[in-house]
């Protein structure tokens, strides 16, 4: 499938009806590179009143359906995690171009296979971690590069939410649940953004509970150049979301890291607090513009195979790690 012209908004259509589908529509509507044109569901009267309800075009009652709706350019799958890949690969055989919400996959050969037949079709293929896109991120990693805390040691992440509800689908051990592949996956990205590098080691322990998955899990990994990183995710506690890289002549803090809903950072050095505001947007929507421009060929998208793959690598070491008690060595990409 070739893509648009230049300065025509990439169509999209939405593989479920999930409610972070709502956020990515917001996000369409704050740039014009995008346009959502159709969603899908497995119940047809869903998905009409689903559309009908945001203006929304077509309505499928298949996700097979949209695949083959010859006015979708690019397909947003947010379906649970474990078929985060079956879909993506059934979208890209389709010829759409797929932004798959994160994580892709726990599995870093899936994440192989899933690039390779994007690459094979020439389509675009991107993991959404949309807090990568807000310009906040990017101030954050600049800072750190420019040695506004020194050297960096040690970086701390966070995030949590409670969750009692054990048929929600993040309980679902079947369905590739649990709290490191919700939330905790944030921090690894946070983790590997800030080290610059990917882990070398990683160790992890997790308690389980609802439908086998990891209901709190905490974890530690080791980056080149003797940096840490430790991180704790889980639906057992209260809301929380920090990041903070810590170096040798200060720190930096993050109290809305993911979300990007307040982008100040702190910066602590000598005795003293510096706040660093960063532009306001939508992280969805700057999330849509980067993928417009990749897919326009006007450069390569934020987050690609090496991205995707260094991720499911980490996640894959922590589990093995919490599974058998022992650390884990990462083998390089």
């Amino acid at each position: 499938m070739s893509g648009p012209a230049a300065h025509m908004a990439l169509r999209w259509g939405l593989l479920s009806t999930a409610r972070i589908n709502d956020k990515l529509l917001a996000g369409a509507r704050s740039t014009d590179e995008a346009e959502v044109v159709a969603v899908a569901s497995r119940d047809g009267d869903r998905a009409r009143a689903w559309a009908d309800e945001r203006g929304i075009e077509r309505a499928h009652g298949s996700y097979e359906a949209l695949l083959e709706d010859p006015g979708v350019d690019a397909v947003y799958i947010s379906l649970p995690n474990a078929l985060h890949v079956p879909w993506s690969l059934l979208a890209l055989a389709a010829g759409k171009h797929v932004l798959c919400e994160k994580p892709l996959t726990r599995r870093p050969e899936e994440a192989e296979a899933a690039f390779d037949a994007a690459e094979a079709r020439g389509l675009q293929l991107a993991e959404a971690f949309m807090w990568r896109h807000h310009p906040q991120a990017r101030r954050l990693r600049t800072l750190v590069e420019e040695g506004a805390i020194g050297t960096l040691r040690l970086v701390r992440g966070v995030f949590s939410f409670p969750l009692s509800d054990h048929g929600n689908v993040r309980m679902a051990g079947d369905l590739e649940g649990g709290a490191l592949m919700d939330v905790g996956c944030y921090c690894v990205s946070g983790a590997r953004l800030l080290a610059g590098a990917e882990p070398e080691r990683a160790y992890g322990e997790q308690v389980l509970g609802g439908g086998g998955v990891d209901i709190a899990f905490a974890g530690t990994l080791r980056f080149p150049g003797e940096v840490l990183a430790q991180f704790d995710c889980a639906f057992t506690v209260g809301g929380r979301d920090e990041l903070e890289a810590i170096g040798d002549a200060g720190s930096l803090f993050l109290d809305d890291p993911w979300h990007s809903l307040e982008p100040v950072i702190e910066l602590h050095r000598d005795g003293a607090v510096e706040h660093v505001e960063a532009e306001r947007a939508n992280p969805y929507g700057c999330e849509l513009a980067d993928f417009a421009r990749a897919v326009r060929g006007e450069a390569p998208p934020l987050l690609g195979r090496a991205d995707a793959l260094g991720q499911a690598r980490a996640i894959a070491a922590l589990y093995r790690a919490a599974d058998t008690g022992a650390p884990v060595a990462i083998a390089p990409g």
